[in-house]
């Protein structure tokens, strides 16, 4: 569905660039995630693929559109819900949505049932300027998928969100994606990105540093650790252990053997964890 090859953009137009030398391909059904800090390039490689900024040098096809040749179908084919709501504050909440589907021609979703699948049932009337910023940016969220779209783009899709609504909306993206959308999602949230995404790319300083799956990632990065907590003497211990070190494992099994297990489970490095360990950077 996406195919970039030697992108580069520059905002000043010289030699420094904000997206440098970023190559790579999302498959039909897949949920990519584009991870990295702010200013890492993620928006500036989304709004390129989105045709909200030309294409400077590189090459990029988007649901079968080359974007230096953009033609409107495309539109038709992509959803995109920004991080920044950019709703209409004067319309109401349905208003908004019956406007925007007026501008595809394919078919549309109802827009009472985005409202309700959102949460937002009972305040459609309800002008978007007096809306909450969680509930503009749930607006936006439904917004992108009123066309149905191929391809969906998703910017911190659960940012300023609470848990309920946060999970509410990670469940439409899963089904989203069972019914076959494939997903682009940008975020420095590694917990939702570990959640959703079959494979997630690194970016940091406009290069990309990495991409493979999570499950891949923590298992090459991640340190092979059984944490245990037991009895020993009357009181709780907690304690460590390798399991590919022979003497670990060793101690392991005694304890086991010898006292009252309380709790036993794999330990894993986090995908933030292993973004440290890769780029040498955080994410804020």
């Amino acid at each position: 569905m996406i195919k970039v090859k030697n992108l580069y953009h520059s905002y000043s137009n010289d030699d420094n660039y904000a997206v440098d030398d970023v190559s790579f391909e999302i498959g039909k059904g897949e949920v990519f995630g584009f991870l990295g800090p702010s200013g890492a390039g993620k928006s500036t490689t989304q709004n390129i693929l989105t045709g909200l900024l030309p294409l400077q040098k590189g090459e990029v096809e988007v649901a079968g559109y080359d974007v230096k040749h953009i033609k409107n179908k495309m539109f038709n084919k992509i959803g995109m819900s920004f991080e920044q709501s950019n709703v209409y504050n004067k319309m109401s909440g349905l208003e908004n949505l019956e406007f925007y589907r007026k501008l595809f021609d394919v078919e549309t979703r109802n827009p009472m049932d985005l409202i309700k699948l959102v949460g937002l049932d009972g305040k459609e009337n309800i002008k978007a300027g007096k809306y909450s910023k969680g509930m503009k940016h749930r607006l936006t969220f439904a917004r992108s998928m009123i066309n149905y779209p191929e391809m969906w783009f998703l910017d911190e899709p659960t940012t300023g969100l609470d848990p309920a609504i946060a999970a509410t909306i990670k469940d439409i993206i899963r089904q989203e994606n069972e019914r076959g959308v494939t997903i682009f999602l940008t975020t420095h949230n590694m917990y939702i990105a570990d959640e959703l995404c079959n494979r997630v790319a690194f970016i940091v300083d406009g290069k990309i540093r990495l991409i493979d799956s999570p499950k891949e990632l923590k298992v090459k990065y991640g340190e092979k650790l059984v944490e245990v907590e037991y009895f020993k003497n009357g009181e709780l211990a907690k304690d460590s252990f390798s399991t590919v070190v022979h003497e670990e494992k060793q101690k392991l099994i005694e304890v086991i053997r010898e006292h009252e297990i309380r709790t036993m489970h794999t330990k894993e490095a986090t995908l933030e964890e292993i973004f440290i360990k890769v780029t040498g950077r955080g994410l804020v």
